[in-house]
């Protein structure tokens, strides 16, 4: 902002024959300098205005190192898609300035005391906005690190109690674990032939909720729960396990489990030629890793509210850029991310403000429907959930995860 201080100009001042030391000449000098000094204190006060910054900082918080690092790094790589894309137009119009943004990201470990150094580490980079984390007892744990410095924090994770712990500023990215496990254990419940169950979680709130909830839904569909066990989210020993299920003669395996875990499941299955095991999962199982492994089994799904890019009629374009890109596709939620830096840029435009108080007011607006090239439906509700957010099961069969099945109505 220009600002031009007007001040007197002595040399048009009333003259006075009167001496210096007389009260005439001493009241003028005083009025000029009270003139003077008021003015510089104007220059002072506007100089010190809020202004917009140069540059608008996107903080990402994922899991950059560990068993879950592609899929952190995936979200990573679409957010800084986005932002290279909106920096080659001009960057972001605040109104009559062009910003450009910047990607500040932290590795949370998966872990939630690391999320916490992950969260202080972008709040002291000064992050407009945080799109953090993955895990959801990172994003429960690191809530209040952004919450304090109020800055929007935009989730995938999908534990209800996200947006349930008193602060406004948790937003989530897709639909959250109530719908998922839903769709879980009632996709599950009505497999051919399914009538004997095991139910084993990674001992995570993701894990533990999502087991928990589906289990329910299992019992409510007069189903046998033969083995309910709840692990921790890094054991690959699964012996015990997969010798009881094999005794008990189960059908499915419900697994709130990550995809190495699966993984190991799968080759004890195998070795004690229990091949006839159905597992379906959450989220966490549907990446490739699993595609070596499927056919040792008789089947293997996922359900997921990470609906994939291709499902989308812009779903193409998007990949055609990020196999350009990065050479190769897309793992789990990186378009997103993508997303989610269109839709802030535009809440930010709309404002006029880069202001993080205006930000969050803008998103959780019930007339805002930003721009969400590949998804085309991010709204955000008063309670930080999505308004429309289905879930989606997929079969793994020949390396490739099919669809079967999608609704936000289950």
């Amino acid at each position: 902002m220009m600002v031009t201080a007007r001040l007197s100009d002595p040399s048009t001042l009333p003259t006075s024959s009167s001496s210096p030391s007389s009260p005439g000449v001493a009241g003028r000098r005083r009025g000029l300098a009270l003139a003077v000094t008021v003015a510089a204190a104007a220059l002072l006060g506007l100089g010190g205005c809020s202004r917009e910054p140069d540059v608008i900082k996107i903080g990402v918080g994922q899991p950059l190192s560990g068993p879950l690092a592609a899929l952190g790094q995936d979200m990573v790589n679409g957010t800084k898609m986005a932002v290279d894309e909106i920096n080659a137009r001009g960057g972001v119009r605040v109104g009559g300035k062009r910003i450009k943004l910047e990607v500040v990201s932290a590795d949370d470990k998966s872990d939630v005391e690391a999320g916490k150094v992950a969260a202080r580490a972008l709040v002291d980079a000064g992050v407009t906005v945080a799109i953090a984390h993955l895990n959801s007892g990172v994003s429960i744990g690191s809530a209040k690190i952004y919450a304090d410095a109020g800055i929007p924090q935009l989730a995938i994770s999908t534990n209800p109690a996200y947006t349930k712990q008193g602060v406004p500023t948790t937003l989530r990215l897709v639909a959250n674990d109530n719908l998922q496990a839903k769709a879980l254990g009632s996709y599950a419940a009505q497999l051919a032939g399914a009538e004997r169950f095991a139910v084993v979680d990674d001992g995570t709130p993701y894990g533990k909720g999502l087991a928990d909830d589906a289990a329910k839904e299992l019992v409510a569909a007069k189903k046998q729960v033969l083995l309910r066990k709840t692990t921790d989210d890094k054991t690959t020993d699964f012996g015990a396990i997969v010798d009881e299920m094999a005794k008990g003669k189960v059908d499915v395996l419900v697994a709130a489990l990550n995809d190495f875990q699966i993984e190991a499941i799968v080759e004890l299955a195998a070795k004690a030629g229990y091949s006839r095991l159905r597992i379906i999962g959450g989220d966490t199982l549907k990446t490739n890793k699993l595609a070596a492994v499927a056919d040792k089994v008789a089947a293997i799904y996922a359900t997921s509210p990470i609906i994939e890019a291709g499902e989308f009629p812009s779903g193409g374009v998007f990949l055609e850029n990020f196999r350009k890109l990065y050479k190769g596709t897309p793992v789990y939620g990186a378009h997103y991310a993508y997303d989610t830096v269109y839709v802030v840029a535009d809440a930010i435009m709309r404002n006029k403000s880069a202001d993080r108080a205006k930000l969050l007011e803008r998103l959780k607006s019930p007339q805002f429907d930003g721009n969400a090239p590949v998804t085309r439906s991010m709204r955000f509700g008063p309670d930080g959930e999505q308004r429309y957010s289905p879930v989606a099961v997929y079969l793994l069969r020949k390396g490739v995860w099919q669809p079967q099945l999608r609704s936000d109505r289950w």
